[in-house]
């Protein structure tokens, strides 16, 4: 029978002055759960259930907002110490389940040494007083200056440079916030609206995720901001969020949001969440982002006369496709990037061939002549290298994007359109809301198959050498020397020649 918080706090107090003369343990230190691209992110002996996290901006970009971050878990080890991945903020005060912890920072976590040490299997309130700070360098992620306010760019290990966490996307969660702003802010954040309470000269908005989110996937939208609203299919709520000046400028492009929902519908089944929308921010990025039910996109995307109409509409098809890709189905590890990836870049294809007659053959066969050079350039696609330590976002090359969507197409070709199509609508369905991997996938495609397919993603995900095509024996790929393809950024897309 699980501990409650009110007999956990109770046995805490009892075991306190035993733990002091305990066996010497040793000092804690940043931890990390072992990923292989991302070594010292997430923290190991404990699953995130929710996080209830409140800020308050005081309408100062340079100013660090208030915050209060609650996080319920339940330990999943023996603990003395909690790690919190966290940076770019104050520590003011620690809580465990309602008594003061002491607390200590070292390099990216936070470091809370609990009352008692305490056995698997119970709960833990982890309530944390700090400030978050917009004003670090924006290049490495987390809070976004926009021209108005603030927004959230979390992928891929930024989410703790905004508030304390398990900033895995392994460990996946339920989130509250409340959000208080000068009144005329609005705040929009992801989930749907839970409340909107007014003070003497600000307002605390209240949103809340009605599905678990990985960390990278939160958003909060701070700004003058317009709230557009309109149905999708099934009556799914939409609502996008845009500067105000621009609603009328910005909307011929989020009316074909309801259309791109049910296209993607008739891919791969019903859309997963409560709610989608755009969030329009004027800012400089370099990429978009599929925050979960609240994609984010530059401004400039649709503002400047640059880029083609097919080429927009694709990605945001492309962001919107992540959130069954990514954000329903969320990856184990890092590694398993190219799920998320591929998969978004596929749907991409599919929607410019269909809507633009852009055919999605000559994209892959363009893809499979470089595919060579991205291998060598960045890894294959499963077994990704390395991102450059002070710039995370490098590894989200060609290879993970449009070197994985030609994974798919070469499985589609393998295996038949069918069985291809089957294998994408059960995914979606039997890993909703949850986390799944490279060997999940590769698992499943065999059994739909009907047939054992290791050498085949053997060769297509790990091999340094890109396979022969099925069905396409004279397309060839070359590894020039000293290939670096240029990084495109999360969620971002190749722009068009």
């Amino acid at each position: 029978m699980p501990l409650t918080f009110r007999r956990l706090r109770t046995v805490l107090l009892a075991t306190a002055s035993a733990t002091l003369v305990a066996a010497t343990v040793p000092a804690p230190g940043p931890l990390g759960i072992g990923d292989r691209l991302f070594p010292q992110l997430g923290n190991p002996g404990y699953d995130v259930l929710s996080y209830d996290i409140s800020l308050t901006y005081h309408g100062r970009n340079t100013e660090p907002l208030d915050a209060v971050t609650r996080i319920d878990a339940r330990t999943t080890a023996r603990l003395e110490h909690v790690n919190l991945d966290f940076a770019r903020g104050t520590v003011r005060s620690v809580q465990v389940n309602g008594l003061g912890s002491r607390f200590s920072t070292e390099d990216e976590d936070l470091i809370v040494r609990l009352p008692a040490r305490l056995p698997a299997g119970v709960p833990l309130r982890i309530t944390v007083r700090h400030t978050s700070d917009p004003s670090g360098d924006t290049g490495t992620g987390g809070w976004v200056p926009t021209a108005d306010g603030l927004a959230m760019a979390n992928q891929a290990d930024a989410a703790h440079r905004v508030f304390p966490g398990n900033d895995h996307p392994s460990d996946k969660a339920y989130f509250t916030f409340h959000v208080t702003a000068p009144e005329k802010y609005t705040v929009v954040a992801g989930g749907l609206p839970a409340g909107k309470r007014r003070h003497a000269a600000t307002t605390t908005w209240t949103y809340r995720t009605g599905h678990p989110m990985a960390t990278e996937l939160a958003q909060v939208s701070i700004g003058r901001s317009a709230v557009l609203r309109r149905t999708g299919p099934r009556g799914l709520p939409v609502r996008d969020v845009v500067p105000a000046a621009d609603r009328e400028k910005l909307e011929p492009w989020l009316r074909r949001t309801p259309r791109q929902l049910a296209w993607m519908e008739e891919q791969v089944g019903p859309y997963p969440f409560e709610t989608y929308g755009l969030l329009v921010a004027d800012t400089d990025t370099g990429f978009e982002l599929e925050t979960q039910t609240l994609s984010l996109f530059e401004r400039s995307l649709f503002t400047d006369a640059g880029y083609p109409a097919w080429y927009i509409e694709s990605i945001m098809v492309h962001e919107l496709a992540h959130q069954w890709f990514g954000n329903s189905v969320s990856p184990r590890t890092w590694s398993d990037l190219w799920l998320n990836e591929g998969h978004a870049t596929w749907y991409e294809a599919r929607y410019a061939q269909e809507h633009a007659q852009k055919p999605l053959e000559r994209r892959m066969r363009e893809a499979y002549s470089r595919s060579d050079a991205w291998r060598a350039a960045g890894g294959p696609p499963a077994h990704p290298d390395a991102p450059s330590p002070d710039h995370k976002i490098s590894l989200f090359r060609p290879v993970v994007y449009d070197g994985s969507a030609l994974v798919l197409y070469a499985l589609r070709q393998e295996i038949g359109e069918a069985a291809f199509d089957r294998l994408e609508r059960t995914w979606v369905r039997r890993h909703r809301d949850g986390t799944a991997g490279t060997a999940q996938f590769t698992a499943l495609a065999s059994r739909i198959a009907g047939r054992d397919l290791t050498a085949f993603f053997d060769g297509w995900l790990y091999a340094e050498r890109t396979p022969p095509m099925p069905g396409h024996p004279d397309w060839r790929s070359a590894a020039p020397r000293n290939a670096a393809p240029t990084p495109q950024g999360p969620g971002h897309a190749p722009k068009p020649a």
